[in-house]
């Protein structure tokens, strides 16, 4: 359950154990240290960290940012939920929470990209899709020939809207 955890949004102080985490949960990209102190510093306002309440291990984490160009649409970086932490939707908790601490900005288009084969991040999306009662688009954004020389699998990038929280 989600109230076996604490949501916050990140600091500077949470970056190193952010990376951590990320190279714990496969086949997540790993990003550099930097990379992610500068998550957690430059988009605080739309990445949450999710601590355990037993031992407050960093055991989630969702970087996301506002598109610079459609400031209503949040896009989904990365999620990553520690595998002791799985099956208790706290994913799904972790986006919520930073869509609800943004209420300043109305949000009506959340977007993420996924690779085909993960299973995990489909189920997520399709369900919040549900809970926010938006329609969820999938078109490619990145291909595998094209952009990633054969060495990453396509990113499709989803689209979810338009979203009511209601």
């Amino acid at each position: 359950m989600t109230h076996n955890f604490i949501l916050h949004a990140p600091s500077i102080n949470d970056g190193s154990e952010v990376s951590k985490l990320i190279k714990a949960c496969p086949p997540l990209d790993t990003n550099s240290n930097y990379c992610n102190l500068l998550q957690c510093h430059h988009f605080s306002a739309t990445s949450v960290v999710a601590r355990s309440r037993i031992g407050n291990d960093v055991v989630g984490f969702v970087s996301g940012y506002s598109l610079p160009s459609q400031p209503n649409t949040l896009f989904i970086w990365q999620v990553a939920v520690h595998e002791t932490a799985r099956g208790k939707g706290l994913a799904k908790r972790m986006i919520q929470d930073i869509i609800e601490r943004n209420s300043d900005t109305t949000y009506t288009w959340l977007e993420t990209t996924i690779t085909d084969d993960n299973k995990a991040s489909w189920a997520l999306f399709q369900n919040l899709a549900k809970k926010m009662n938006g329609v969820l688009e999938r078109t490619i954004m990145f291909d595998k020939e094209t952009h990633f020389d054969n060495k990453h699998d396509t990113e499709y990038l989803v689209k979810i809207g338009p979203l009511s929280l209601k």
